[in-house]
């Protein structure tokens, strides 16, 4: 069985989508799951003859990952079982195709493939998208209260993670060419590795690559455009080697990521200089993530999964290890140079180097056993 897992914000670019994906590869069946309020799940079937199955289910915890283990992967087995060979799998809206495939993985045999992983999203809201202050539930997207994703949370985690984005055109009216191409520009910025198509006949099977994308979503990953682009849309990177001062960095933190659709990176703080810490900031929201010791501060015999490390040898330092702040900042109008001087700036003095890291301030209470709290651009 090849699968095609089909991921959206919101259920017009989803219909859209799989009814493309359908007429595209007339020999699949699609599964179409709705979760609403009260834990209430509704799965339908097409066949190319029409409706196979209708069905509603209630689950006692009404949220989106129950939604994915409890009924997408019983439903494929039993395709699978009745002998289809090509099934698309239409997501409910703002359900992860990392959560979806992860469960698939976990509950399907080994010759069951996951051939793409596309996002079907309009490109000429996306960036409105990206600057929502509300979350999935405050901005209609979902039913569960307590989904504190922004739209753009999941927007840039399924860009990230999938291999194919599907141009949808879900709206009512017709879209300002100019506003649709900026949207398409901001989505090759944003995902580089992806295929951006308007036709679902240029899926590439087999394009989906389980554990590179993985790694592409790993907190304190940096993955950029491999050339600069025509686009207004421009992606930054700068590298500091030595920790940051936490006070200062704290006050340049506002400057860095303002006017950055994607703010994203790892710090060497010298607060906690033996944590590896990820910054990711998506429109108005940026926060911290304690991601743990940083390779150089595994205790000796440890044995830490290699994935969580990959970029470790990569920026790897006689000295210091991989021990260091890389930081890319996805925007329209970005200056590198103030990108640099701000993160320069923050980076500990030689009189500080000399001091040691003892008795530093901790604005942002760095402590290895806690996420830290969201940071308001």
């Amino acid at each position: 069985m090849h699968l095609t897992v089909i991921s959206s914000l919101d259920a017009l670019c989803r219909q859209q989508a799989c009814e493309a994906a359908a007429a595209a590869n007339p020999r699949a069946v699609v599964v179409l799951h709705d979760l609403l309020e009260n834990g209430l799940v509704i799965r339908r079937v097409f066949s190319p003859a029409g409706l196979l199955e209708r069905d509603e289910t209630h689950l006692e915890h009404g949220c989106l990952s129950c939604t994915v283990r409890l009924d997408v992967v019983p439903t494929v087995e039993r395709l699978l079982e009745r002998g289809e060979e090509c099934v698309i799998i239409g997501l409910p809206p703002a359900v992860s195709s990392e959560a979806a495939i992860g469960a698939l993985r976990r509950g399907l045999p080994e010759s069951v493939t996951i051939d793409s992983a596309v996002l079907a999203c309009a490109p000429d809201t996306l960036e409105d998208h990206l600057w929502d202050r509300h979350t999935l539930f405050e901005s209609g997207f979902t039913p569960v209260p307590e989904d504190h994703r922004t739209p753009g949370e999941f927007l840039v985690g399924e860009l990230s993670f999938n291999d194919t984005v599907l141009l949808a055109e879900p709206a009512l009216v017709p879209v300002d060419p100019a506003v649709r191409r900026r949207g398409v520009q901001l989505i090759q910025e944003l995902a580089p590795h992806a295929d951006v198509v308007a036709d679902p006949g240029e899926i590439r099977p087999g394009r989906h690559d389980y554990q590179e994308a993985l790694c592409r979503t790993l907190p304190g990953s940096v993955r950029i455009p491999a050339a600069v682009s025509a686009s207004p849309f421009t992606t930054v990177t700068h590298r500091a080697e030595r920790p940051l001062h936490p006070e200062r960095f704290r006050d340049a933190l506002t400057s860095l990521a303002e006017g950055c659709c994607w703010l994203r990176g790892r710090l060497w703080i010298a607060a906690a200089p033996r944590c590896r810490i990820a910054i990711q900031g998506i429109g108005p929201r940026v926060w911290l993530e304690n991601t743990g010791p940083w390779l150089a501060d595994q205790k000796a015999g440890a044995k830490p999964d290699p994935m969580n490390y990959v970029d470790a040898h990569l920026d790897w330092h006689p000295e210091h290890g991989d021990r260091c702040s890389v930081i890319a900042a996805t925007g329209d109008g970005i200056n590198a140079a103030q990108i640099a001087g701000l993160l320069s700036c923050c980076q500990l003095t030689d009189a500080e180097m000399d001091a040691g890291f003892a008795g530093l301030p901790d604005p942002f209470q760095l402590d290895p056993s806690a996420n830290l709290a969201p940071h308001s651009n």
